[in-house]
């Protein structure tokens, strides 16, 4: 259901654009007082906590008033790859995740989002419940990751951090061997 006739100028696109601006300003709001966990740090946290979550809002609003564009279609899934990503990237600069976590899970959605660009004329792998599933863990595990309740809760958040991560990757893994596997088949059945 892609909207042609209508403009790339919508309220959904211009949602997905402003996440896509929130991922340098929440990346420098992180790193600026070195992760410190005082007021940036939980700007930063808040500021991708809602970027996140607004992925969902865009998306109702685009499908519910018919407002789903090719633009729209391209952006989401790139906005989504570049805030998660500069939180990874953010975290393991500040060494608070292994950087192997984090090349662990760009390598993945760089590379499906690379391979979906260039069959997209194609035809389209659509995201499968795995995927979707990884989504949810991915975001909830990062933003567990940047909220700082350790402050206030004590060092055992650590381990509900590192449990939470420990899932967003191995959805991250399946869900990626899951996406190859489907597209081969779809492949060998055309």
């Amino acid at each position: 259901m892609s909207d042609t006739t209508g403009s790339n100028w919508n309220l959904p696109n211009a949602i997905t654009i402003v996440r896509i601006f929130f991922a340098p300003v929440f990346l420098v709001l992180l790193l600026i007082d070195g992760g410190a966990d005082a007021a940036l740090r939980w700007i930063a946290a808040i500021l991708f906590i809602v970027g996140i979550a607004t992925d969902g809002v865009d998306g109702h609003i685009a499908r519910s008033r018919g407002l789903v564009t090719d633009l729209g279609k391209l952006l989401d899934p790139i906005a989504d790859k570049i805030l998660t990503g500069a939180a990874l990237v953010g975290l393991s600069i500040l060494a608070e995740l292994p950087w192997w976590v984090t090349i662990i899970v760009l390598i993945r959605e760089v590379g499906i989002t690379v391979h979906r660009m260039i069959i997209r004329h194609d035809h389209v792998v659509a995201a499968a419940w795995m995927g979707k599933l990884k989504t949810v863990f991915q975001s909830v595990a990062i933003s567990f990751a940047l909220v700082p309740l350790w402050s206030f809760l004590g060092d055992w958040i650590f381990v509900v951090n590192g449990i939470l991560m420990t899932i967003a990757v191995i959805l991250t893994i399946a869900s990626g061997l899951d996406y190859v596997w489907t597209a081969m088949k779809a492949k060998r059945s055309r």
